[in-house]
């Protein structure tokens, strides 16, 4: 018979929703192909319930070092996970910043990436445009996850004239569900000029991914947008996410109803306090209500990783609560097929990317 103090447990886990799982290993430097590093994940829950995680095995701790696109695959909400395998490997030349999307009616995967010629750096006075040395590019798997194609090769389409650098996410993209714009893929993207400053666009697909299309800059005062997430809103718009460059503050706002073509002006969210770090982001419904998550390290250093919930499309937060204390860099999540959150991060560690699930439940019941 269980104890009164076993009970007490069970109803306190009833009325504040159960604890989030304790988080497990996913990826771990240098059990595929020797990488002493492993960082930036990206994670889809596909239509057929298969997690694909994806991570950058770098060949050195830093971002221009060489490195492959690592996968690891789970159908059991991220019990268990398939051997790591190569995604996609390009010698000694750097693979970014991957991020994911699945078009809902086909089940084809898109992977998007940017590279990196070997011994070129991001700040090394890089020639701009589609002509220039680094590409855009992406994958795709129409097994969910288990092969990939050959690159597809979509700079001269997506990289602006000005641009240096291009960089997808990381994380993920989405499928637009309702509106006039439904069905349209989306992948949000950050932009570098000549001088060193950084934009958000995103590019977007009308036709399940066979052709892609850039929308405008998202209009900026006295800011530098950097690594983005978008998000759907419950009207079919979108709403976008990002980090500042070398900023101080809140996270970077700014929402579209056109489904990224164009963008309103971006704030900051001094609500959304952040040590500069990527930031995650997803939506969907649940009983009836719209629902916006974002999860980022709150700071003042990469720490204390916040799981935050909006039910008016980025506008406000009703809820939080820290999901994971202590170290917390990167992160991407998505919602499983009960409901929910599964979540793989970094644990601002150069050496292992770490896996939990958390329900929705916990966070609206508040700290």
């Amino acid at each position: 018979m269980p104890s009164p103090r076993h009970l007490l447990a069970l109803a306190l886990a009833a009325c504040l929703g159960a604890a989030p799982s304790e988080s497990s290993l996913v990826f771990k430097a240098g059990e595929t192909s020797g990488h002493p590093s492993i960082r930036i994940p990206a994670l889809l829950h596909t239509a057929k319930g298969t997690l694909i995680a994806v991570a950058e095995g770098r060949d050195a701790p830093t971002d221009q070092a060489g490195n492959d696109l690592i996968a690891r695959l789970s159908t059991d909400g991220g019990r268990t996970w398939t051997k790591s395998a190569v995604a996609l490997e390009l010698g000694k030349d750097c693979i970014n910043n991957p991020c994911l999307a699945q078009d809902a009616k086909s089940g084809r995967v898109f992977l998007f990436y940017q590279v990196f010629p070997a011994g070129m750096k991001e700040f090394g006075g890089l020639a701009p445009g589609p002509s220039g040395p680094t590409r855009i590019a992406y994958l795709v798997s129409d097994d969910d996850g288990r092969s990939w194609s050959r690159p597809v090769d979509v700079t001269e389409a997506l990289k602006p004239d000005i641009a240096t650098t291009t960089a997808s996410g990381p994380g993920i993209g989405i499928q637009i569900t309702r509106g006039p714009r439904a069905g349209r893929l989306v992948i949000p993207f950050n932009s570098q000029g000549p001088k060193g400053s950084f934009v958000n666009w995103v590019a977007y697909s009308d036709d399940a991914g066979r052709t892609w299309k850039r929308g405008a800059d998202v209009p900026q005062v006295g800011m530098q947008l950097n690594e983005v997430q978008v998000a759907e809103t419950s009207e079919g718009g979108l709403y976008l996410n990002s980090r500042q460059w070398r900023g101080t503050g809140g996270r970077k706002a700014a929402w579209s109803s056109d489904g990224g073509e164009t963008w309103s002006q971006a704030i900051e969210d001094k609500t959304l306090p952040e040590p500069v770090c990527q930031g995650s982001l997803i939506s969907f419904e649940d009983k009836g209500r719209h629902v916006t998550l974002f999860l980022n390290p709150a700071g003042p250093k990469r720490a204390n990783g916040t799981l935050r919930m909006s039910l008016d499309g980025g506008k406000t937060w009703a809820k939080s609560r820290v999901l994971v204390p202590g170290p917390f860099a990167y992160s991407s999540m998505a919602r499983l097929k009960d409901g929910r959150i599964a979540v793989i991060y970094e644990p601002n560690s150069n050496t292992e990317i770490r896996h939990l699930t958390v329900d929705l439940a916990w966070l609206e019941k508040g700290e």
